[in-house]
Protein backbone atom coordinates (compact mmCIF):
# COMPACT_ATOMS: atom_id res chain seq x y z
CA UNK A 1 0.00 0.00 0.00
CA UNK A 2 3.08 2.30 0.03
CA UNK A 3 3.58 5.10 2.75
CA UNK A 4 -0.06 5.33 2.94
CA UNK A 5 -1.12 8.09 6.44
CA UNK A 6 -4.08 7.05 8.52
CA UNK A 7 -6.36 9.48 9.73
CA UNK A 8 -9.08 7.57 10.30
CA UNK A 9 -8.46 6.20 14.12
CA UNK A 10 -12.15 6.86 15.07
CA UNK A 11 -13.37 4.42 13.27
CA UNK A 12 -10.43 1.47 14.60
CA UNK A 13 -6.75 2.63 15.36
CA UNK A 14 -4.23 0.23 15.01
CA UNK A 15 -3.60 -2.69 17.91
CA UNK A 16 -0.62 -1.48 19.96
CA UNK A 17 2.43 -3.68 20.43
CA UNK A 18 1.95 -4.52 23.72
CA UNK A 19 -1.86 -5.47 23.20
CA UNK A 20 -1.21 -7.95 20.23
CA UNK A 21 1.27 -9.57 22.37
CA UNK A 22 -1.02 -9.65 25.22
CA UNK A 23 -3.63 -11.33 22.39
CA UNK A 24 -1.26 -13.37 21.52
CA UNK A 25 0.37 -15.35 25.15
CA UNK A 26 -3.02 -15.37 25.88
CA UNK A 27 -4.14 -17.29 22.93
CA UNK A 28 -1.08 -19.51 23.57
CA UNK A 29 -2.83 -20.35 27.23
CA UNK A 30 -6.27 -20.11 26.44
CA UNK A 31 -8.90 -22.15 28.27
CA UNK A 32 -12.97 -21.49 29.38
CA UNK A 33 -12.43 -19.14 31.91
CA UNK A 34 -16.02 -21.23 33.69
CA UNK A 35 -14.21 -24.70 33.74
CA UNK A 36 -13.46 -25.78 37.30
CA UNK A 37 -10.24 -27.38 36.37
CA UNK A 38 -6.61 -25.33 36.95
CA UNK A 39 -6.94 -24.50 33.28
CA UNK A 40 -9.77 -22.33 33.33
CA UNK A 41 -9.08 -21.33 37.18
CA UNK A 42 -6.29 -19.67 35.34
CA UNK A 43 -8.07 -18.14 32.78
CA UNK A 44 -10.80 -17.04 34.91
CA UNK A 45 -7.88 -15.37 37.15
CA UNK A 46 -6.13 -13.50 33.92
CA UNK A 47 -9.82 -12.01 32.87
CA UNK A 48 -10.47 -10.47 36.71
CA UNK A 49 -7.14 -9.29 36.90
CA UNK A 50 -7.94 -7.04 33.55
CA UNK A 51 -11.38 -6.60 34.61
CA UNK A 52 -9.59 -4.79 37.55
CA UNK A 53 -7.26 -2.85 35.65
CA UNK A 54 -10.07 -1.54 33.33
CA UNK A 55 -11.96 -0.02 35.42
CA UNK A 56 -9.05 1.18 37.31
CA UNK A 57 -7.77 2.54 34.49
CA UNK A 58 -11.17 4.33 34.03
CA UNK A 59 -11.61 5.39 37.86
CA UNK A 60 -14.60 3.59 38.27
CA UNK A 61 -15.45 2.47 41.07
CA UNK A 62 -17.99 0.17 40.16
CA UNK A 63 -18.70 -3.04 38.04
CA UNK A 64 -17.57 -4.04 34.90
CA UNK A 65 -19.29 -6.69 32.48
CA UNK A 66 -17.18 -7.13 29.16
CA UNK A 67 -18.66 -7.21 26.14
CA UNK A 68 -18.55 -7.73 22.77
CA UNK A 69 -17.99 -4.24 21.85
CA UNK A 70 -19.18 -1.16 22.94
CA UNK A 71 -22.68 -1.38 20.45
CA UNK A 72 -23.47 -4.26 22.76
CA UNK A 73 -22.85 -2.90 25.75
CA UNK A 74 -25.56 0.04 24.54
CA UNK A 75 -28.05 -2.18 23.32
CA UNK A 76 -27.73 -4.03 27.06
CA UNK A 77 -28.02 -0.99 29.08
CA UNK A 78 -30.76 0.51 26.66
CA UNK A 79 -32.89 -2.53 26.53
CA UNK A 80 -32.36 -4.07 30.30
CA UNK A 81 -31.68 -1.01 32.60
CA UNK A 82 -34.39 -0.59 34.99
CA UNK A 83 -36.29 2.02 33.68
CA UNK A 84 -39.64 2.65 32.23
CA UNK A 85 -38.53 4.57 29.19
CA UNK A 86 -35.49 5.77 27.18
CA UNK A 87 -34.66 9.45 26.57
CA UNK A 88 -31.38 9.83 23.97
CA UNK A 89 -30.24 12.71 22.40
CA UNK A 90 -30.30 13.24 18.19
CA UNK A 91 -26.45 13.17 17.85
CA UNK A 92 -26.80 9.58 19.18
CA UNK A 93 -24.30 6.63 17.34
CA UNK A 94 -26.73 4.71 15.35
CA UNK A 95 -26.02 1.93 17.93
CA UNK A 96 -28.51 3.63 20.69
CA UNK A 97 -30.49 4.55 17.55
CA UNK A 98 -30.90 1.32 16.64
CA UNK A 99 -31.12 -0.29 20.46
CA UNK A 100 -33.87 2.12 21.02
CA UNK A 101 -36.03 3.29 17.77
CA UNK A 102 -38.63 4.12 19.54
CA UNK A 103 -36.98 6.19 21.91
CA UNK A 104 -38.03 9.95 22.47
CA UNK A 105 -35.02 12.08 20.57
CA UNK A 106 -34.07 14.98 22.64
CA UNK A 107 -32.75 17.66 20.65
CA UNK A 108 -28.99 19.32 20.64
CA UNK A 109 -27.93 23.45 20.39
CA UNK A 110 -25.91 24.64 17.59
CA UNK A 111 -22.55 23.62 19.23
CA UNK A 112 -23.92 19.92 19.73
CA UNK A 113 -24.45 19.91 22.96
CA UNK A 114 -27.97 18.36 24.59
CA UNK A 115 -30.78 21.04 24.67
CA UNK A 116 -30.68 20.99 28.80
CA UNK A 117 -34.09 22.55 28.74
CA UNK A 118 -35.77 20.43 26.32
CA UNK A 119 -34.22 17.36 28.97
CA UNK A 120 -36.02 18.91 31.80
CA UNK A 121 -39.29 18.86 30.45
CA UNK A 122 -39.19 15.29 28.38
CA UNK A 123 -38.12 14.04 32.07
CA UNK A 124 -41.26 16.04 33.58
CA UNK A 125 -43.47 14.70 31.18
CA UNK A 126 -41.80 10.85 32.01
CA UNK A 127 -44.32 9.84 35.34
CA UNK A 128 -41.70 7.06 35.84
CA UNK A 129 -38.00 6.34 36.13
CA UNK A 130 -35.98 7.19 32.67
CA UNK A 131 -32.98 6.31 30.87
CA UNK A 132 -31.23 9.20 29.35
CA UNK A 133 -28.17 7.98 26.98
CA UNK A 134 -25.59 10.97 25.57
CA UNK A 135 -22.49 10.35 24.46
CA UNK A 136 -18.91 11.89 26.13
CA UNK A 137 -17.70 13.01 22.61
CA UNK A 138 -19.22 12.67 19.63
CA UNK A 139 -17.82 10.24 16.91
CA UNK A 140 -18.40 13.02 13.88
CA UNK A 141 -17.56 16.27 15.58
CA UNK A 142 -15.94 15.62 18.67
CA UNK A 143 -18.14 17.64 20.87
CA UNK A 144 -18.04 16.62 24.03
CA UNK A 145 -21.49 16.46 26.75
CA UNK A 146 -21.58 18.88 29.61
CA UNK A 147 -21.78 15.60 31.55
CA UNK A 148 -22.13 17.20 35.38
CA UNK A 149 -24.87 19.17 34.14
CA UNK A 150 -26.96 16.68 32.51
CA UNK A 151 -26.35 13.58 35.09
CA UNK A 152 -27.68 16.37 37.68
CA UNK A 153 -30.84 17.25 35.66
CA UNK A 154 -31.32 13.67 35.20
CA UNK A 155 -30.95 12.23 39.08
CA UNK A 156 -32.42 15.24 40.38
CA UNK A 157 -35.46 13.79 38.20
CA UNK A 158 -35.00 9.90 39.71
CA UNK A 159 -33.45 8.97 36.21
CA UNK A 160 -30.35 6.74 34.84
CA UNK A 161 -27.54 7.99 32.59
CA UNK A 162 -25.70 6.43 29.92
CA UNK A 163 -22.83 7.82 28.80
CA UNK A 164 -21.60 6.34 25.47
CA UNK A 165 -17.76 6.51 25.84
CA UNK A 166 -16.32 4.37 22.77
CA UNK A 167 -13.63 7.11 21.86
CA UNK A 168 -12.91 7.91 25.33
CA UNK A 169 -9.30 7.56 26.27
CA UNK A 170 -7.68 6.75 29.94
CA UNK A 171 -5.74 9.63 31.32
CA UNK A 172 -8.14 13.01 30.06
CA UNK A 173 -7.89 15.48 32.68
CA UNK A 174 -11.18 16.88 32.90
CA UNK A 175 -13.41 18.05 35.40
CA UNK A 176 -16.62 16.25 33.07
CA UNK A 177 -16.18 12.84 32.64
CA UNK A 178 -18.28 10.23 32.67
CA UNK A 179 -17.30 7.84 35.55
CA UNK A 180 -17.83 10.91 37.76
CA UNK A 181 -21.52 10.82 36.47
CA UNK A 182 -22.80 8.42 34.74
CA UNK A 183 -24.62 5.27 36.04
CA UNK A 184 -23.39 3.27 32.73
CA UNK A 185 -20.57 3.56 30.30
CA UNK A 186 -20.05 1.78 27.28
CA UNK A 187 -16.35 1.60 26.23
CA UNK A 188 -14.65 -0.30 23.54
CA UNK A 189 -11.27 -2.07 22.79
CA UNK A 190 -10.50 -1.35 19.29
CA UNK A 191 -10.84 2.36 19.42
CA UNK A 192 -7.96 2.59 22.23
CA UNK A 193 -5.34 0.02 20.38
CA UNK A 194 -7.14 -3.14 21.33
CA UNK A 195 -8.11 -5.97 19.44
CA UNK A 196 -11.84 -6.21 18.04
CA UNK A 197 -14.15 -8.01 19.35
CA UNK A 198 -14.13 -6.64 23.23
CA UNK A 199 -15.73 -3.89 25.14
CA UNK A 200 -17.56 -3.21 28.19
CA UNK A 201 -20.36 -1.39 30.27
CA UNK A 202 -19.10 -0.24 33.44
CA UNK A 203 -22.20 -0.27 36.22
CA UNK A 204 -22.43 1.83 38.87
CA UNK A 205 -25.17 -0.37 40.72
CA UNK A 206 -25.95 -3.62 39.30
CA UNK A 207 -28.89 -3.30 40.79
CA UNK A 208 -30.37 -0.67 38.08
CA UNK A 209 -29.63 -3.70 35.64
CA UNK A 210 -32.01 -6.73 34.95
CA UNK A 211 -29.87 -10.07 34.53
CA UNK A 212 -30.17 -12.49 31.82
CA UNK A 213 -28.37 -15.16 32.95
CA UNK A 214 -25.18 -17.12 31.95
CA UNK A 215 -21.93 -15.42 32.54
CA UNK A 216 -20.62 -12.16 33.60
CA UNK A 217 -22.28 -12.43 37.03
CA UNK A 218 -25.22 -13.10 35.22
CA UNK A 219 -25.10 -10.27 32.99
CA UNK A 220 -23.93 -11.47 29.47
CA UNK A 221 -24.10 -15.22 28.04
CA UNK A 222 -21.52 -16.79 25.97
CA UNK A 223 -18.06 -18.01 26.93
CA UNK A 224 -15.85 -14.86 28.27
CA UNK A 225 -13.64 -13.54 26.12
CA UNK A 226 -10.28 -13.75 28.06
CA UNK A 227 -7.44 -13.21 25.05
CA UNK A 228 -9.67 -9.88 24.40
CA UNK A 229 -9.89 -8.44 27.48
CA UNK A 230 -6.05 -9.13 28.41
CA UNK A 231 -5.41 -7.80 25.04
CA UNK A 232 -7.70 -4.41 25.80
CA UNK A 233 -6.07 -3.86 29.74
CA UNK A 234 -2.43 -4.02 28.14
CA UNK A 235 -4.32 -1.38 25.60
CA UNK A 236 -5.06 0.89 27.96
CA UNK A 237 -1.81 0.45 29.79
CA UNK A 238 0.04 1.99 26.69
CA UNK A 239 -0.31 5.96 27.14
CA UNK A 240 -1.51 8.46 24.33
CA UNK A 241 0.04 11.62 24.77
CA UNK A 242 -3.74 13.71 24.78
CA UNK A 243 -2.41 16.83 24.80
CA UNK A 244 0.19 16.53 22.31
CA UNK A 245 -2.96 15.54 19.96
CA UNK A 246 -4.95 18.59 21.08
CA UNK A 247 -2.66 20.68 20.38
CA UNK A 248 -2.66 19.00 16.71
CA UNK A 249 -5.91 18.84 16.54
CA UNK A 250 -6.06 22.71 17.38
CA UNK A 251 -3.41 23.44 14.89
CA UNK A 252 -5.49 21.48 12.17
CA UNK A 253 -8.27 23.35 12.62
CA UNK A 254 -6.04 26.87 12.08
CA UNK A 255 -4.46 25.50 8.74
CA UNK A 256 -7.85 24.43 7.25
CA UNK A 257 -9.27 28.11 8.05
CA UNK A 258 -6.65 29.44 6.37
CA UNK A 259 -6.60 27.40 3.33
CA UNK A 260 -10.19 28.12 2.79
CA UNK A 261 -12.28 24.96 4.70
CA UNK A 262 -14.30 25.25 7.52
CA UNK A 263 -13.43 23.80 10.78
CA UNK A 264 -17.20 22.48 12.70
CA UNK A 265 -17.86 23.30 16.11
CA UNK A 266 -14.28 24.64 16.44
CA UNK A 267 -15.46 26.99 18.67
CA UNK A 268 -17.66 24.74 21.35
CA UNK A 269 -16.07 24.94 24.66
CA UNK A 270 -14.93 21.46 24.97
CA UNK A 271 -14.13 18.61 22.25
CA UNK A 272 -12.30 15.70 22.17
CA UNK A 273 -8.31 15.56 21.29
CA UNK A 274 -8.90 12.68 19.10
CA UNK A 275 -11.38 14.22 16.36
CA UNK A 276 -11.92 16.88 14.22
CA UNK A 277 -14.46 17.60 11.49
CA UNK A 278 -13.60 19.73 8.15
CA UNK A 279 -15.64 21.20 5.15
CA UNK A 280 -14.42 22.15 1.95
CA UNK A 281 -17.04 24.36 0.01
CA UNK A 282 -17.79 23.14 -3.25
CA UNK A 283 -16.34 19.64 -2.79
CA UNK A 284 -18.44 16.22 -2.03
CA UNK A 285 -17.32 14.42 0.86
CA UNK A 286 -17.79 11.37 -1.29
CA UNK A 287 -14.86 13.40 -3.86
CA UNK A 288 -12.97 14.48 -1.24
CA UNK A 289 -12.39 10.74 0.34
CA UNK A 290 -11.77 9.29 -3.04
CA UNK A 291 -9.02 11.99 -3.52
CA UNK A 292 -7.60 11.53 0.23
CA UNK A 293 -7.48 8.05 -1.03
CA UNK A 294 -5.38 8.50 -3.88
CA UNK A 295 -3.64 10.43 -2.01
CA UNK A 296 -2.76 8.03 0.35
CA UNK A 297 -4.54 9.29 3.53
CA UNK A 298 -7.52 7.71 4.89
CA UNK A 299 -9.73 9.90 6.23
CA UNK A 300 -14.18 9.59 6.62
CA UNK A 301 -17.26 10.87 6.15
CA UNK A 302 -19.02 10.97 9.20
CA UNK A 303 -19.28 7.86 11.01
CA UNK A 304 -17.21 4.90 9.68
CA UNK A 305 -20.27 2.53 10.12
CA UNK A 306 -22.48 4.94 7.84
CA UNK A 307 -19.76 6.48 5.40
CA UNK A 308 -19.85 3.52 3.04
CA UNK A 309 -23.90 4.84 2.80
CA UNK A 310 -22.86 8.48 1.71
CA UNK A 311 -25.99 9.00 3.67
CA UNK A 312 -26.37 12.48 5.27
CA UNK A 313 -25.43 13.20 8.73
CA UNK A 314 -28.37 13.08 11.15
CA UNK A 315 -25.77 14.37 13.70
CA UNK A 316 -24.56 18.00 11.62
CA UNK A 317 -28.58 18.03 10.91
CA UNK A 318 -29.30 18.28 14.28
CA UNK A 319 -26.86 20.89 14.37
CA UNK A 320 -28.63 23.22 12.18
CA UNK A 321 -26.22 22.73 9.40
CA UNK A 322 -27.48 23.18 6.13
CA UNK A 323 -27.72 19.69 4.36
CA UNK A 324 -25.63 20.74 0.96
CA UNK A 325 -22.68 22.17 3.47
CA UNK A 326 -22.96 18.63 5.50
CA UNK A 327 -22.30 16.92 2.30
CA UNK A 328 -18.75 18.54 2.23
CA UNK A 329 -17.65 17.76 5.82
CA UNK A 330 -14.98 14.80 6.40
CA UNK A 331 -13.84 13.67 9.31
CA UNK A 332 -10.27 13.41 10.33
CA UNK A 333 -9.36 11.69 13.73
CA UNK A 334 -5.95 11.12 15.23
CA UNK A 335 -4.25 7.77 16.85
CA UNK A 336 -0.68 7.32 19.05
CA UNK A 337 1.10 7.69 16.12
CA UNK A 338 0.06 11.31 14.57
CA UNK A 339 2.42 13.66 14.60
CA UNK A 340 3.36 17.40 13.12
CA UNK A 341 4.21 15.72 9.87
CA UNK A 342 1.46 13.62 9.42
CA UNK A 343 -1.12 17.19 9.86
CA UNK A 344 1.72 18.97 7.45
CA UNK A 345 0.76 16.07 4.87
CA UNK A 346 -2.63 16.31 4.96
CA UNK A 347 -3.02 20.51 4.95
CA UNK A 348 -1.06 20.24 1.75
CA UNK A 349 -3.02 17.28 0.28
CA UNK A 350 -6.48 19.50 1.16
CA UNK A 351 -4.92 21.99 -0.72
CA UNK A 352 -4.56 20.70 -3.66
CA UNK A 353 -7.49 18.81 -3.91
CA UNK A 354 -9.28 22.03 -3.00
CA UNK A 355 -7.55 24.34 -5.35
CA UNK A 356 -8.29 21.58 -8.24
CA UNK A 357 -11.77 20.62 -7.83
CA UNK A 358 -12.61 24.24 -7.18
CA UNK A 359 -11.34 25.28 -10.46
CA UNK A 360 -14.05 23.34 -11.82
CA UNK A 361 -17.16 25.06 -10.18
CA UNK A 362 -19.23 23.51 -12.70
CA UNK A 363 -18.58 19.51 -13.42
CA UNK A 364 -21.06 17.71 -12.59
CA UNK A 365 -19.57 14.92 -10.71
CA UNK A 366 -18.91 16.94 -7.49
CA UNK A 367 -22.00 16.99 -6.04
CA UNK A 368 -23.53 13.96 -5.14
Amino acid sequence: MGDRLNLDHAATTPMVPAAAQALADSFARWANPSSPHAEGRASRAAIERARGRITAAYGWAGECIFTSGASEAIAIACTRANADAVLVSATEHEAVLRAVPDSERLPVLADGTLDRAALEAALARTPDRALVAVQWGNNETGVLQPLAEIARIVHAAGGLLLADAAQMPVGWDDHDLPQDHADFIAISGHKRGGPIGIGALLVRDLTTLHPSGGQERGYRGGTENMPGAVAFQAALDTPEDLIYMADLRDHLDVLIAEAGGDPIASTAERRTPLIGAYRMPGVAAATQLIRFDLAGIAVSAGAACSSGSMRPSHVLAQMGIAAADAGEVIRVSFGRETGADDIARFVAAWREIAGELRAQPSAPDQRL
